[in-house]
């Protein structure tokens, strides 16, 4: 591949070989994305096999495109399969050729001269960053990698994008890209936010680029593997809802929809197996007693019609309130699947806020307008679950009955207050089913202002750390 021009000794001393050739090089690069969360089925990897014995695998870009098609089933997965596809597939081995013809500008005393740098870059970011100007930014890349992003760690040498930027500051540049970008251009608002929408795209595809280029360097020296672990972006659906970022969540929102068909049709394939009924044993015996037992004809019992009602109760304060938005987001889009749905959110304080979900609102609005439009907060604005849970159970007696399906979602940490045990007792008994969703780890539930172990002996809790897990629980408990 281009840029590559290491002897094999060093290859095989970085564990970068293929000792089962291209063919098992490609299976293990499945596993890895498999292990990051992307579904990749043996028809996939056939289908990649076949692509690859017609690309040229000298072209890096093309084999990189025929394998994203062969692989991949969602758009969101990309991010992910272009970390793994650097680390299985790099651009080079060790120092990239022609990025020592790339001369880093320095002051007389040797030190990097950080302001002709930042002129170099700027200029070359006002090109058109494709082909020739495209490979010159990854020579630079390359180039400052392994001048300025070198450093002692306590197993040796190794490289951080952090250390090579952080003189650098290419967001400071903003303002010189904009000049230039608007240079011939009209001065209407429209184009002003095309040029600061293109500024900011092309140096966050630069930092971009040394971060690629440094998680390379790393695992030459590390192995591929390990830095898969933390270097390579997470599928959302795995992402940790108490350490969720602001695009991962909102990868989330945009893919409630698809999950509640997913968990929808698992619904309905319980509901169809459901109506068959249990066995009646006793029916069951006297119907074949005329056989002899021989065969025995099943004789079962009619399921009582009717779908049960669903209501949820949501802590949506600042550490679950990520947690707790998507799964409204998902369960409110079950609704077909029920009777009824209510959903019911809280700090220190319930308030219904069923009406808020509207096909108006933005999925990313629904949590603003609930603290805007309702009255979740009290005069603390701590989480109080046992103050949350009196005032349901006072102002809405009769939200919870004998055919309501009570789904409660939070980390249960209580502030060191009263948890009202009596009142959840009472729901639980009145309720056909109540569980409770934790995005909490099972280890901590109990730990410092945690009541978790306590709420546990009343009400069936589960752990749901990320999206899949929850879609996984969600799907199995949730009443047909």
């Amino acid at each position: 591949m281009s840029g590559s021009a290491t002897p094999s000794s060093k290859r095989e001393a970085t564990g970068l070989s293929a000792p089962h050739g291209f063919s098992g090089h490609l299976v293990g690069f499945v596993e890895a994305l498999r292990a990051r969360g992307i579904p990749v089925g043996p028809s996939e990897t056939v289908d990649a096999g076949q692509v690859v014995t017609v690309l040229d695998l000298m072209d890096r870009e093309v084999l990189r495109e025929g394998l994203a098609c062969a692989l991949l089933r969602r758009t969101s997965q990309r991010t992910t399969f272009d970390g793994l596809f650097d680390l299985w597939f790099p651009a080079a081995l060790g120092e990239r050729l022609g990025a020592e013809d790339v001369d880093i500008p320095r002051k007389p005393n040797g030190e990097v001269d950080i302001i002709e740098l930042r002129k170099m870059l700027a200029e070359l970011l006002l090109q058109d960053p494709t082909g020739e100007r495209s490979q010159q930014l990854q020579m630079l890349a390359a180039q400052m990698v392994e001048e300025m992003g070198q450093y002692q760690s306590a197993s040796g040498p190794s490289f951080s994008a952090y250390q090579a930027m952080k003189d650098l500051q290419p967001e400071l540049l903003v303002s010189k890209l904009l000049a230039g970008l608007a240079a011939g251009m009209d001065t209407s608002d429209f184009d002003s936010e095309v040029a600061r929408r293109t500024a900011r795209q092309r140096i966050k595809a630069f930092r971009g680029t040394v971060e690629a280029e440094t998680r390379r360097r790393v695992a030459e020296r590390l192995g591929r593997d390990r830095v898969a672990t933390y270097g390579v972006a997470r599928q959302a659906e795995d992402a940790d809802f108490l350490r969720i970022s602001e695009n991962e969540l909102a990868e989330l929102r945009r893919s409630s929809q698809r999950m509640a068909r997913i968990m929808a049709s698992r619904l309905a394939s319980r509901r169809r197996r459901a109506r068959r009924g249990e066995i009646d044993l006793r029916k069951t015996l006297r119907k074949s007693m005329s056989t002899g037992g021989v065969p025995v004809n099943l004789v079962t019992r009619k399921p009582r019609p009717g779908r049960p009602d669903l209501v949820l109760l949501c802590d949506i304060s600042g550490s679950v309130a990520g947690f707790s938005s998507f799964t409204m987001l998902m369960v409110n889009a079950l609704r077909e699947q029920f009777s009824r749905v209510r959903i019911f959110a809280f700090v220190d304080r319930a308030d219904e806020v069923t009406g808020l979900f509207d096909q108006v609102t933005p999925l990313d609005q629904i949590t603003r307008r609930i603290f805007t439009e309702a009255e979740v907060v009290g005069v603390e604005g701590h989480s109080d679950y046992g103050s949350a849970l009196k005032g349901f159970a006072e102002k809405w007696p009769d939200a919870v009955t004998s055919r309501t399906s009570l789904l409660i979602l939070g980390d249960a940490r209580n502030n060191y207050r009263d948890p009202e045990l009596a009142i959840l007792r009472q729901l639980a008994d009145t309720a056909k089913h109540s569980y409770w969703l934790n995005p909490e780890a099972e280890k901590m539930w109990g730990t410092g202002d945690s009541a978790a172990n306590r709420y546990a002996e009343i009400v069936e809790m589960h752990e749901c750390r990320n999206a899949r897990q929850l879609t996984t629980v969600v799907g199995r408990l949730l009443p047909v």
